[in-house]
């Protein structure tokens, strides 16, 4: 199981008003949680971010790139940092295109306080969520690169329903064949069941699509 749930999170902020950058930063660290400020999302780009759960809240209207722009090339970067939009000049068709495009709050200023903080504890929730389950799919990957090419073609007609009888015509071979690549199969990837390997097949093939 991956440890990286027990990592310390860490809030982004990125806002070309030094002022505003150092107030949130003050707030952030009165209720313990660590925070990076960046005066520019090409600030934010070009830094080496932590490998930990994360939030970012980021200035709607900045100088070059915007918020929102940023917000669309995040998803083009594979940034996937849950965000929180603050700005001075919010209006309803922004903040409509900042949660279409999946942002987790647009707070206008001024905002109270414990609203961003409930904001960033979401956005911080659910990035542990995203990691969590990312951790599973890798390791669900180097079980499934465990097997043998045989066991591998066993498995894939086993998800889709076939009976060992009917795996055994398909490929070939006897059906205490297949009953033996299933068994070492099964235990390689760690399934109890048929309906958990059914299961660990789906994720897999998400993961790949």
């Amino acid at each position: 199981m991956s440890e990286i749930d027990t990592q310390d999170p860490v809030v982004y902020i990125v806002d070309d008003d030094h002022s505003v950058r150092a107030s949130l930063q003050d707030l952030l660290a009165s209720v313990g949680l660590a925070s990076q400020a960046f005066g520019s999302a090409r600030e934010f780009m070009a830094a080496t971010l932590a490998d930990a759960p994360a939030c970012l809240i980021l200035d709607v209207r900045m100088p070059g790139l915007s918020g929102l722009d940023f917000q669309q090339d995040m998803a083009r970067l594979n940034i996937r940092v849950p965000v929180v939009f603050i700005t001075a000049h919010g209006d309803i068709p922004m903040s409509v295109k900042a949660m279409k495009a999946g942002a987790l709050e647009f707070l206008t200023k001024p905002f109270r306080e414990q609203d961003l903080l409930d904001a960033i504890s979401l956005g911080l929730n659910r990035d542990r969520e995203r990691r969590a389950a990312e951790a599973q799919v890798d390791e669900l990957k180097q079980r499934h690169a465990g097997l043998t090419d045989g066991e591998r073609d066993v498995m894939d007609l086993v998800v889709s329903g076939l009976l060992n009888k009917q795996v055994a015509a398909r490929l070939g071979l006897s059906e205490v064949t297949v009953k033996v690549r299933r068994g070492a199969l099964m235990r390689k990837m760690n399934a109890d069941s048929l309906a958990a390997l059914v299961k660990m097949s789906e994720r897999l093939k998400a993961a790949n699509s």
